[in-house]
């Protein structure tokens, strides 16, 4: 049987209840190689609630630095509205502070996989992720369009650097086959631990909605699918409504029926809680959204012979050896190209560009 903590907290005391999540769900650091994987959607400040709050973050680096004198590190691949802008999203969040000098841009060094020929062959996924000894994931409790809710699940999604977001969204076409390409992206690499920021939670339209609640609460779990259930009985929603947890039991993730799910803690619906459509028709059918998938999915580097040197980094650091020297500078295959943009993200020049 799965358990979740449901602790009280505000920001100003969430100590407590990290400290409370490691003592029901210990995971082994000492000596091990540690990935904090903060939800960090885009440019934001902290109080909007779009990402991870810095201070959960804080609490977290520190309690594993007392733990373990662990070789830790902090990152994230922003979304589809902040590719190859990592440091800017977490500086201005506030959470290149929080990480107490533990930030990594992990977005520069990313590892091919296989994946499902159904949505993309093979993906680029960040070497931080796939060589964690322990990966502890800090979702954001919000909603979401597409899927309904943003959490631990979701929050995975950021193993992926660049544009494969924007192209997987565009390969999956509906609501239901993103939710099925969603869960096969999390299992890519299981986190050990997940801590959730619901102290100030988001409804409606998310993931970058204007409406916030303050909920005052600290989820934790070691299991994704456990905590999303809680997280959608939470917001007044039947868990069993939600395709990704249905996928994510159909591969032995996780179960999602709460009778299954050992509570610590009191589970007390949010009076009125604003959920999106549950069928996905909130972003799949929003012009404007997927007009913005359309332009993220087609974007290709390309290099500006006027900073250009020819050092020959970006054709070095490509996981899939799209890129070539043609003459002085490197041209890109387009075929072979994944749009994880590690190139822009290595260049020393900062002369590829995006287009």
């Amino acid at each position: 049987m799965s358990k979740v903590l449901i602790h009280p907290a505000g920001y100003h005391n969430v100590r407590e209840a990290v400290d409370r999540a490691f003592e029901l769900f210990p995971v082994e650091i000492a000596g091990k190689k540690v990935l904090i994987k903060p939800n960090v959607l885009r440019v934001s400040e902290a109080d909007e609630a779009i990402v991870t709050h810095p201070m959960v973050l804080r609490a977290v680096v520190e309690k594993v630095e007392e733990l373990s004198p662990a070789s830790i590190v902090v990152g994230d691949n922003p979304g589809m509205f902040s590719y190859g802008a990592n440091e800017e999203s977490f500086t201005k969040t506030g959470l290149m502070a929080a990480a107490l000098g533990r930030y990594q841009n992990i977005g520069l060094d990313s590892v091919k996989v296989d994946f499902n020929p159904e949505f993309m062959a093979a993906v680029s996924v960040s070497r931080a992720v796939l060589e964690a000894d322990v990966l502890i994931s800090l979702p954001k409790f919000k909603t979401h369009g597409l899927t309904v809710i943003s959490g631990a699940l979701k929050n995975s999604y950021g193993y992926l650097p660049g544009a494969q977001k924007a192209m997987l969204h565009k390969a999956a076409g509906s609501p239901a086959r993103f939710c099925d390409m969603m869960v096969q992206v999390f299992g890519l690499r299981v986190p050990d631990l997940f801590i959730m920021d619901a102290i100030v939670g988001m409804e409606g339209n998310g993931p970058a909605s204007i409406e916030l609640r303050d909920i005052g609460l600290i989820l934790a779990a070691d299991n994704g699918v456990a905590m999303d259930s809680v997280v959608a009985l939470l917001m007044g929603c039947d868990p069993a409504r939600l395709g990704f947890l249905q996928k994510a039991r159909d591969f032995g993730l996780g179960d999602f029926d709460p009778g299954g799910i050992d509570l610590i803690g009191e589970l007390q619906p949010i009076p009125g809680f604003k959920l999106p459509p549950l069928g996905g028709e909130a972003n799949s059918e929003n012009p404007a959204v997927r007009e913005l998938i359309e332009s993220r999915a087609v974007l290709r580097p390309r290099a500006n012979p006027e900073l250009c040197t020819g050092c020959g980094t970006c054709v070095d650091q490509c996981p899939v050896c799209a890129l070539m020297m043609t003459g002085a500078i490197p041209v890109v295959d387009p075929d072979l190209c994944i749009s994880c943009f590690c190139c822009q993200e290595m260049c020393p020049e900062k002369a590829i560009a995006l287009q």
